[in-house]
């Protein structure tokens, strides 16, 4: 299974950190953040990696060869030169010509071990699954899911509050003929005129009018999300508390 990670952002909310260093090689306990990500992967049997690449794309280039070579994987990668005007379902649309078979989706600024790729690799054998999570609250910047039994109806930031079941942390699973459906759809969704302006789960919310999207449940499972300064304070001390 193809490991694809969307990490062509420069990770703005995080200046001066990312004024110069793409938010992906950011150093989480003394391993780069997509260096972790790749690691989680690799335990899990997974070598085969695309990388969507933008801000700083050289140094990325030359921090994941890097990788590849000490870790004995393969990392290819795919340029988005729309990363500085556009949201990550352009990056999503740039890597459709890399989702010829099954393959799992990441974000690339999700900290998290092997243990919630596990899970992944454990889920139902669907078409499509999203891995959720449930807590008592959501705020403005969760990726917010409603559910009919464990299926995925609605995503999206702005949902109503008391409408949402769970979020979206990230992981999206595709096998068989949900990859060709999910390659259909981001064709789709690039050419409205919003399409630039989209995040992916907007083109997820499309693929679930279409077909059943099946959610994975991690909750409990530890992991974060590297969006803020405090975030990364925070994903050094869940990093540091693994060992």
């Amino acid at each position: 299974m193809r490991v694809i990670i969307l990490a062509a952002g420069q990770g703005k909310r995080l200046l001066p950190l990312t004024a110069e260093v793409p938010k992906a090689l950011l150093d989480i306990g003394g391993r780069s953040l997509i260096g972790r990500q790749i690691d989680a992967f690799a335990a899990c049997g997974l070598k085969d990696f695309v990388v969507v690449t933008g801000y700083n794309a050289n140094r990325m280039d030359e921090a994941l060869a890097v990788i590849a070579r000490q870790r004995g994987v393969n990392i290819g990668t795919v340029y988005n030169p729309f990363y500085a005007v556009a949201d990550n379902l352009a990056s999503c649309w740039m890597a459709r010509g890399e989702m010829t078979s099954d393959f799992i989706q990441v974000n690339g600024d999700n900290v998290f071990r092997a243990d919630l790729v596990e899970k992944l690799l454990k889920g139902p054998d669907v078409p499509v699954a999203v891995a959720v999570n449930l807590k008592d609250s959501y705020d403005p910047d969760d990726m917010k899911v409603m559910l009919d039994g464990g299926r995925l109806t609605e995503i999206g930031k702005t949902l109503p509050v008391d409408t949402v079941d769970a979020e979206a942390i990230g992981f999206y699973v595709f096998k068989r003929e949900g990859v060709s459906a999910y390659v259909r759809i981001l064709e789709k969704a690039m050419r409205e005129p919003s399409g630039l302006k989209q995040w992916f789960p907007a083109a997820i919310g499309m693929l679930a009018k279409t077909m059943d999207i099946a959610t994975i449940p991690v909750t409990g499972t530890r992991w974060g999300e590297v969006d803020f300064p405090v975030d990364l304070q925070q994903a050094r001390q869940l990093a540091a508390s693994w060992g």
